[in-house]
């Protein structure tokens, strides 16, 4: 597990690139804030975080418990999500907006490469700001 990546994964960069593309300005990795959210958007007052289905158990095909330690594992994964509620919960009750991208959200293109649905993003994220 320590060479899991937990900043500057290849789906976290996509994303970042998405939104400079789009003229939006962002803080990276803000310590001040509960979570301490992958992608900060302070003029909007708006956090993204872009999980791995895996870890953050989303439900898709990609987050299926191992079946070794199958235990270890769900403690171990249900803990992740319900952290991942509770800073929700806190940054909502701070006035901020919380927008999550999971990584099953990106198609596959090649082995390198992943591609965003890059409307879809765009679309949330003005969703939420103008409402």
């Amino acid at each position: 597990m320590s060479r899991i990546k937990g900043k500057n994964t290849g789906p976290e960069k996509l994303v970042r690139s998405i939104l400079h593309k789009h003229g939006f300005r962002f803080r990276l990795h803000v310590a001040d804030l509960p979570g301490r959210p992958d992608i900060v958007l302070p003029r909007y007052k708006t956090v993204i975080f872009v999980h791995g289905c895996f870890w953050h158990m989303h439900g898709c095909s990609n987050s299926k418990i191992p079946a070794t330690r199958h235990d270890w594992w769900k403690e171990k994964l249900e803990s992740n999500a319900a952290r991942d509620a509770r800073h929700y919960e806190l940054l909502k009750s701070l006035g901020w907006k919380v927008i999550v991208v999971w990584e099953c959200e990106f198609r596959r293109v090649s082995r390198e490469t992943f591609q965003l649905s890059e409307d879809n993003l765009i679309h949330k994220l003005k969703e939420i700001i103008q409402g």
